[in-house]
């Protein structure tokens, strides 16, 4: 998915919220500019400003990423054939486009060299599972360090502070499943920041 495209998803989750520009700045503590230049698809935000305006508008991170689509009970998709959602400093390519959510959202996840996480830990209520196919990715789970090589995995609870660094000078690419905890009697509960 192009950065455009996040950014029209901002957009309309912002308004479906009835939230203006300057109001979501500042719930969530980033700039008019900022939310400006992602809503026109001038910059693509990184995955810690994504899950903070997730946590804000009390969604699903992967929210930005869905298109309007009838559910389907099979999804067989091509090589190459798969959504692709731009960020920063790589990009995701969805598995289970048009498949109802209903627990565990499944990624490809093809990350730059040096690519983060950003600077503020991700946190969310769920569990999230990461298998390493190439090169080289650490994370950092509370205060513990986890090397990922190919064929390594980690599965977490996402409620502990989390960051991720690609650290090989290659790209390097994971399997990545979110399992996000519905919480819909609580939803300021269902993400959250430290």
């Amino acid at each position: 998915m192009a950065t455009e495209q996040v950014g029209q998803r901002l957009r309309v989750l912002r308004k479906a919220r009835n939230l203006s520009i300057r109001s979501l700045a500042k719930q969530s503590g980033l700039s008019v500019n900022t939310l400006s230049l992602i809503e026109n698809g001038k910059t693509s935000p990184s995955v810690s400003t994504l899950h903070l305006l997730a946590q804000t508008m009390n969604v699903s991170i992967t929210a930005f990423f869905e298109n309007e689509h009838q559910d389907k009970r099979i999804v067989y998709q091509k090589a190459g054939e798969r959504q692709q959602i731009v960020f920063s400093q790589g990009h995701m390519e969805k598995l289970n486009e048009g498949m109802p959510r209903l627990g565990s959202e499944p990624f490809i996840t093809k990350l730059e060299p040096n690519a983060n996480s950003g600077e503020t830990p991700v946190v969310f209520a769920g569990r999230e599972f990461i298998y390493c196919l190439e090169g080289h990715i650490t994370y950092t789970v509370e205060d513990d360090t986890y090397p990922l090589a190919p064929g390594d995995s980690l599965i977490f609870d996402a409620y502990m502070p989390h960051s991720w660094r690609n650290t090989a000078a290659t790209n390097s690419s994971a399997l990545l499943v979110l399992c996000p905890i519905e919480m819909p009697d609580q939803p300021t509960e269902r993400f959250f920041m430290p």
